[in-house]
């Protein structure tokens, strides 16, 4: 293997992942001036990147314990078969990406090999279970944080741990174009316009969306002239046009990444699970309800298992509720229908989200060098060490 191409194995399992990868793997270019080789598990960002990815990504999409185990044969394959060649092909590097049920469990069959593993995203122990985290200095080398505050608590279990900062704050979320978006959608440029965002997870996508559906028609009955922007992530994209065929108002769907925070910023508010779109919400000035609802099976053991106030990225970065959570239960159509009800109609109460946000976005720290930037010279420098390429 010539020095001046290292080989980056890179994985991730599901599209938030994949939304980290691309930004990575061009930059990790960048820095070697594209004397850089790829191989691994990835979706369409990583494929944009030159990555020929060794099974479909969405095979790993699965989440929840309940939602995982008529799938575990299949995982197990992939598994077997995601170890079987990083070990044939003994990459500089090892980068997994989130998606810790099957990163994890990689890296641990992985760790005798003598690669560098880098785990991306930080797995949440400060939220669940934080005993298990003396269990990663035995799967991974350094960890790539995306919280600033997640670095102390892996020093703290004398884990490397380096604070890259959150892929949403490069993406551009602040630039969206609400008035371009309606008019190339045909749009109202007065109409009530909602951002409803369901998941990029099949299994999550059938428990919420119904649910924000049924709100939707109690909105209607308040706002006759509403319309409805779904983004949709490919993994999610067949389902969620099942469960939308039959919405008797006007629904937009944004399938180009390009186009996402153009649509972001032409609504009004937004009805969301939780996740990092929370942030990327918050950073394209939209107010919105979280609403989640788990697998009961899933959701017992969370409930037993969380050491944390808040389920969005918004709120937990912010500290307090800017966006009002609905979990399990309180998730209904009508808890839904009056929040959103609220946001529409109320100045002071999207200008109070607002103000919240801009205490969250603060809190993620400097925006230059961006998070891709940062992440791939912890990846390079891995390599560096092992004498695998050049000091630049």
């Amino acid at each position: 293997m010539s020095r001046q191409e290292p080989l980056v194995f890179i994985v991730s399992g599901e599209a938030s992942g994949d939304n980290l990868a691309g930004p990575l793997m061009g930059a990790i270019k960048a820095q070697t001036g594209g004397c850089v080789r790829f191989a691994g598990v990835g979706g369409p960002q990583s494929e944009a990147q030159g990555l020929e990815s060794l099974f479909p990504m969405g095979e790993l999409s699965i989440m929840g314990l309940a939602e995982v185990l008529p799938h575990l044969p299949r995982l197990l394959k992939r598994l077997k078969q995601t170890a079987a060649l990083a070990r044939e092909l003994k990459p500089d590097v090892i980068v997994t990406i989130d998606s810790p049920g099957f990163c994890m469990r990689l890296a641990d069959k992985l760790r005798d090999s003598g690669i560098p593993i880098v785990h991306y995203v930080a797995p949440q122990f400060w939220a669940w279970r934080p005993g298990r985290v003396s269990q990663l200095t035995k799967r991974v080398d350094h960890v790539m944080a995306l919280l600033p505050f997640e670095v102390s608590f892996f020093a703290d279990h004398d884990i490397p741990c380096t604070y890259v900062g959150h892929p949403a704050i490069e993406a551009g979320a602040e630039l969206g174009d609400g008035p371009a978006f309606r008019a190339r959608h045909n749009l109202p440029p007065d109409a009530p316009v909602l951002c409803v965002v369901p998941g990029s997870r099949n299994g999550e996508v059938r428990r919420i969306l119904p649910v924000f559906g049924e709100a939707l028609l109690l909105l209607k009955q308040t706002y006759p002239d509403l319309h409805v922007v779904i983004p949709v992530v490919q993994s999610a994209a067949a389902e969620v046009t099942r469960l939308t065929r039959d919405w008797p108002l006007p629904v937009t769907f944004v399938t180009d990444m390009a186009e996402r925070f153009d649509a972001f910023a032409a609504c009004d508010a937004a009805m969301a699970k939780s996740g990092t779109v929370t942030l990327e919400l918050a950073l394209s000035n939209v107010p919105m309800v979280v609403g989640y609802r788990l697998n009961p099976i899933t959701a017992f053991f969370v409930r037993r298992l969380a050491r944390v106030k808040y389920a969005s990225l918004v709120n937990l970065l912010a500290d307090r509720e800017v966006a009002q959570e609905l979990l399990q239960e309180p998730c209904t159509p009508e808890n839904l229908t009056a929040i959103i009800d609220e946001l529409l109609r109320s100045s002071e109460a999207r200008e109070a989200q607002r103000e919240g946000f801009r205490a969250a976005i603060e809190a993620l720290g400097e925006r230059v060098p961006p998070p891709s930037e940062r992440a791939a010279k912890v990846v390079l420098d891995a390599i560096r060490e092992r004498g695998a390429l050049e000091a630049p």
